[in-house]
Formats: C-alpha cells, structure tokens, sequence
C-alpha cells in the first residue's frame, strides 16, 4: 500500500503543478459562471420597448389589447397607407398592427408591419390577445353570453404530480428542476470521465513510449503501478471538480448580488404580464411570492443529501470503471492512434447513456429506464438522471452494487492486460491477442 500511495502522490502533485491544471481551474469557472450570468444578463437588457399603432377596421379591439412593460398599444383610425408611410419616414410608432375587418372569420389576415422586429414573446402576446378576443366574440353570438360569463368557462388546470412511497405517503415531483439537475449532474460525469480516463491513458501510452516504466515496474509492480496511477488522477479530477464548484458558485452569487435590483425588476415584469394574460380573474398576489413559493416548494422535494451522495458515488465509480479500461488500452498500444480500435467499444455505452438519458427525462420509471440504470456501464449518467424524480431503494442498492461488482472485475481484467502489455513494443494487437493475454498465467 506505500508504493501505491507514493504513486497516488506523484501522480496528484505531477498533474496540479502543471499549467495547464491551473489554467483549466480557473478559467472553467469563468466559462460555466458566463454561460448561466451572460444569457440572464442579456435578457434582463434586451427590452423590446415597442410603440404600436393598431389600426382596427373590425372595431372589436379598441382598448382590449393591454398594455404591458414592453408594449404600448395606440389606436389610430386613419388608413393602412397612411400608417405605414408615416412608419417608413421615422414616426412615432415602431410597429403597425393591422386588423381587418374579416378577422372573426379569417383570423389570420392580421398583419405586423415593423422597422425593427419586435420580439417572438410579444408578437405572441399580441396574437394570443387577438385570439381571446376572437374567441369571446364567437362564444357571445353563438350563446348569448357577458364576458363574465365567458370568462367563468376557461378554468385553469394544474396538474400536480404526486409520486407514492412505498408506505403509501405522497410527494409532489419537482418536475423541470429534476430534470435540470439530473442532466446537469450526468453530464459533468459523463464530461470528465471521458477527459481524465483519456488522460489515464495518455499518462501510460507516455511512460510506456519514454520507456519510464521500465525503471518503475522494477520497483513495484504493474497492478499497483495500474491503481496507483488511477486512483491519483481520480483525486486530480476530484479537485478539479472542487475548484470549479467552489469558484464558478462564487462568480454566480456575486454577479446576481450585482444585478439583483435589475432580476427582481425582470421577474416582477414577468408576473404583470402572466396577470395581464390571464385576464382580471386573475388571483391578486404579492408580486414574485408566487413565483418564490412554487420555486421553494419544487426545491424541497428533491433530495438534495442523496443526489449529492449519489454523485459522488457514481462519478467516483464510474470514473474506476471507465479508468481501469483506459489503462488497459494505454498499456496494449505504442502511440495514440493506435488506440481508435480499442476506444470505440469502450466509450459507445457512455455515448448511448447520454442519448437514453433524454428518454429516461420523459419516463423516468420505464423499463428503458430501469435497465440502463441498472447496467454498470451506463448506469453512472442514467441513474444520475433518475435520482431527483426519485427512486425506489433497491434499485438504488442493486445499481451500486453491480457497479461495485463490475469495477472488481474489470479491473482484474484490465490488471492482466496492463501486466503483459506494459513492457511489450512494436507489436500491433488486436482483440484476439488482448483475450490471450487475460487468460495467461503469470
């Protein structure tokens, strides 16, 4: 165990003195920190300020369009032509929106005539204001109905899911934030351990071609050699990892303390404007409470200690798993590109665990599900992606399990080809050698 500590420990400090170490550590952060404050930024900035003149030939959309943060609606009576050539000399108005007379019956005859594009949300908002006045209008002539009335019969449905235990009690599923930290958490693992376990590979490719190993395996042997180097650069990953949750988390609070009067003036213009297209019935709320109680109610149902303990299982796992099998791949060839042959059937199951995640997200209790979360080689993104939905325990038992099981057996097998062809050279193998090699006697 003290020379497999002694290389755990070459390998660590080896690896994070390194540039290109420091560098990632650093500018990972930024990168994941400008990818999540950038896009809110830019949406928070980008106001679609629009003054829009309505010309309504059919007289049923005087004042019914409302206003919003965004939109300001002014009704002209005065020709199409004469609007749009006050429109091209830089009037007043940014946009034309001209309803015609035939609306009821041919409702998309509407028109927009712009100078700049306003945005896709609000010509939607002014479509599904056209639509709901269209809609009133037919409802009272076909049944002699007050808008009060009409209103009455659009009730609005929710749907809260619930999913049992086993001893019977529900819990509300927390829905798109499930799927948002499942796919999140099964992507960094799916990330790095394709990143270290080429890294794996490449640290044995390099000592076998400099003929280091020569002068190692003299001192211990190749197994310890194999774990060694393994378990130092799942450590180097796991700092990574540390570093960037640490930093990137840091950039996030900091830059959302910075523009937080700028948020809660976005999210309040985005409640007025769920009030406004839900019509006066709408229930009369605080200002964001709603929003911030939906949010709190969604987070606490996930259970954030097993996620978290479950991702570090499963990162650490899949990573020996995955990292064992580099190795072995490592130690067979001479340079990389003879590696293509050998890469292919290893990381195919970590390509199709990624395309089967997408089905998990909308079935996460299928068979498709099951099975791919069960099997070790998949089962490390798979069941990551399942977790927040939640999952029955002995599913989650039996999927560690046989992932424990599966890393045992790989890496003896992974030990025995790392043991012949660590010292072998110039010699091209292909499967059927790697098979004698597995059953020789050492």
């Amino acid at each position: 165990m003290s020379k497999i500590r002694l290389i755990i420990q070459r390998e660590y400090l080896t690896r994070v003195k390194k540039k290109s170490f420091l560098v990632l550590s650093f500018v990972g952060p930024i990168l994941i920190a400008a990818l999540m404050i950038i896009p809110a930024w830019l949406a928070i900035k980008d106001v679609d300020n629009q003054k829009i003149e309505v010309i309504d030939e059919s007289g049923l959309f005087i004042n019914q369009i409302k206003d919003t943060k965004e939109l300001e609606f002014h009704y002209e009576f005065r020709s199409l032509a004469k609007a749009q050539e006050d429109l091209n000399k830089g009037g007043e108005y940014t946009a034309i929106l001209h309803i015609p007379k035939v609306v009821v019956t041919l409702p998309k005859t509407v028109q927009l005539f712009y100078k700049s594009k306003p945005k896709g949300s609000s010509v939607r908002y002014m479509e599904n204001s056209i639509e709901e006045v269209i809609e009133n209008k037919k409802l009272e002539d076909l049944y002699d109905l007050s808008l009060d009335q009409i209103s009455g019969l659009r009730p609005d449905v929710d749907i809260v899911s619930k999913k049992l235990d086993e001893e019977g009690e529900s819990k509300e599923s927390a829905g798109a934030l499930a799927t948002g930290v499942g796919m999140v958490l099964a992507f960094v693992i799916y990330l790095f351990i394709f990143l270290f376990g080429v890294q794996v590979m490449r640290g044995v490719i390099e000592e076998k071609t400099n003929r280091i190993v020569e002068v190692i395996i003299s001192s211990v042997k190749p197994f310890e050699l194999m774990m060694g180097k393994i378990v130092g650069i799942a450590m180097v990953a796991f700092t990574q990892v540390f570093l960037w949750i640490v930093l990137s988390g840091a950039l996030i609070f900091g830059a959302q303390q910075f523009f937080k009067e700028d948020l809660v003036d976005a999210k309040t213009a985005q409640l007025e404007q769920v009030e406004q297209t839900l019509g006066a019935e709408a229930p009369k709320v605080s200002k964001g409470s709603q929003f911030v109680a939906e949010i709190n109610k969604k987070v606490e149902s996930i259970n954030f200690p097993l996620v978290i303990g479950a991702f570090l299982f499963y990162f650490l796992g899949g990573y020996l798993l995955y990292g064992s099998l580099f190795a072995a791949i490592g130690s067979a060839v001479d340079n990389e590109s003879d590696t293509q042959q050998f890469m292919f059937p290893i990381t195919m199951p970590l390509i199709l665990s990624i395309v089967f995640a997408q089905l998990v997200m909308d079935n996460p209790d299928g068979d498709v599900a099951f099975w791919t979360s069960i099997i070790p080689f998949t089962s490390p993104i798979v069941m990551m992606v399942r977790i927040p939905f939640g999952v029955v325990p002995w599913q989650l038992i039996l999927s560690m399990v046989l992932l424990v099981l599966t890393f045992l057996g790989t890496t003896w097998m992974a030990g025995k080809i790392y043991r012949t062809g660590i010292l072998m050279y110039g010699k091209k193998v292909n499967f059927k050698e790697l098979g004698k090699w597995l059953f020789r006697k050492n």
